[in-house]
């Protein structure tokens, strides 16, 4: 199938795979209220409810979240040195942050707050079901060993290119589950062999991300014990991730930065399927409201959500209906078709997508490592992008007009979401190193 996009600014760059930046038309201040959603707002609330029910059972299976009583969470850091190397030391860049999901416990990516929320919530939901915790019982109770022979009778099973996998199969093993992740031609060999040592089977697919999630949903229909944690579907997931959006909010606070319409929230979210990121945007436009505006970016061959948001189409259009060819060094961005469930939500609450090229992804990942000593994967520095999209860019300047932000972008907060790379082996991390110095 081959798909025409519709005239606008960003539309050659698309379609030539160079870096751009696309302004959502149908980008909407009350877009939250629309009671049409699949999602609402009060279920950010309940989910951040189940957070906190789970913790003490987070606390025990994982003793490195000690420190923060169960919870999973990553520090807001500001950038000092590298936004200087990053070309944003003007005044007119505002403030400039890392939301450091690269570093998250458990799963060292973004991915710990979906993918370890889901199992964990579908571990209580189990266990309540067949009485193995009654009312009141402590939730501990699921860390003990015949909670985990039990478990051991269910498979978790999840299609990834990588950083999900990772976090579905750590918090399965965990409490005993067996655990199946499918994943594309495209996933990295280092996060198949973690997989592997956790005693996760790993299916590789010949094929790409997309296919990877159909055939792990297909075998999952089939066998009432496989439990599938849908990155195409799943509200679960989703949730998971908003939360971070409330966690946000009370480090904004305890800086004393205030978010209003005289100073604006801009957040930038590395875009796969949409999931991470939009449920991440979900939770911040609940939080924030008009005053924070959220952009994906997405790899130049690899624009799922701007490619099929663009076009308009009630049908989701792939990257391949358009010519480009999913083919990235950022492997937990290789897409070709982002979730239908995140389309929808994000319709008119996305404020835009840009586009990058893997070069910029190496580049930016030295400059993290070397300034700040930010350790991430090329996916995860994508966001790097943003401040100069939206401050410089004509779409950004053209958008900061039309929603009356011009006048207060040096009272503005930028905030990158660094999405994995702690969990990177040396080796590899120094290979990452190594090619970005052959780009100089």
């Amino acid at each position: 199938m081959t798909i025409q996009l519709p005239d606008n600014p960003a539309r050659s760059d698309v379609l030539s795979a160079r870096p751009t930046l696309w302004a959502n038309p149908l980008y909407a201040a009350d877009a939250i209220d629309d009671p049409s959603l699949p999602v609402m707002p009060s279920d950010v609330d309940e989910a951040q409810a189940s957070w906190t029910r789970l913790a003490p059972l987070l606390e025990t299976c994982f003793p490195e979240l000690a420190a923060t009583n169960g919870a999973i969470r990553s520090e807001l850091v500001e950038l000092q040195s590298l936004r200087d190397a990053l070309g944003y030391a003007g005044p007119e860049f505002g403030t400039v942050f890392v939301k450091a999901d690269s570093a998250l416990p458990v799963a060292g990516s973004i991915k710990a707050r979906g993918g370890v929320y889901e199992v964990f919530f579908f571990a209580e939901q189990l266990a309540r079901l067949e009485g193995l915790l009654k009312d009141g019982e402590d939730i501990r109770r699921l860390a003990e060993q015949d909670a985990k022979a039990f478990f051991s009778r269910y498979t978790i099973a999840v299609g990834s290119t990588g950083n999900l996998g990772l976090s579905v199969g750590i918090a399965a093993r965990a409490l005993g589950f067996k655990a199946t992740v499918h994943m594309s031609s495209d996933a990295k060999a280092w996060k198949v062999e973690r997989l592997t040592r956790l005693g996760v089977e790993v299916v590789q697919h010949e094929a790409d991300y997309t296919t990877a999630v159909e055939n792990a949903r297909l075998v999952a229909e089939s066998d009432p014990t496989i439990y599938f944690v849908d990155d195409e579907q799943s509200k679960h997931l989703f949730l998971g991730y908003s939360v971070a959006a409330l966690e946000l909010a009370e480090q904004l606070q305890a800086r004393g930065i205030v978010v209003d319409a005289e100073h604006p929230l801009f957040l930038y979210l590395p875009c796969g399927i949409g999931g991470a990121p939009g449920g991440a945007a979900y939770g911040a436009r609940k939080v924030f409201g008009a005053n924070v505006h959220c952009f994906f970016v997405e790899p130049v061959q690899s624009p799922c959500a701007l490619v099929h948001m663009m076009s308009g189409a009630e049908d989701l259009v792939s990257v391949y209906d358009v010519g480009l060819t999913n083919k990235t060094e950022a492997d937990g961005m290789a897409v070709a078709r982002m979730s239908a469930f995140v389309a929808t939500v994000m319709c008119r609450m996305l404020a835009g997508i840009f586009t990058v090229d893997d070069a910029s992804l190496f580049r930016w990942l030295r400059l993290a490592h070397e300034t700040q000593n930010i350790r991430l994967e090329p996916s995860a520095s994508a966001g790097f992008a943003g401040p100069e999209f939206v401050v410089k860019h004509p779409e950004g300047r053209a958008f900061c007009a039309k929603w009356k932000i011009e006048d207060h972008l040096a009272q503005a907060t930028h905030i990158v979401w660094t999405t994995g790379g702690s969990f990177v082996p040396q080796e590899q991390f120094e290979a990452f190193l190594e090619t970005a110095a052959k780009l100089d």
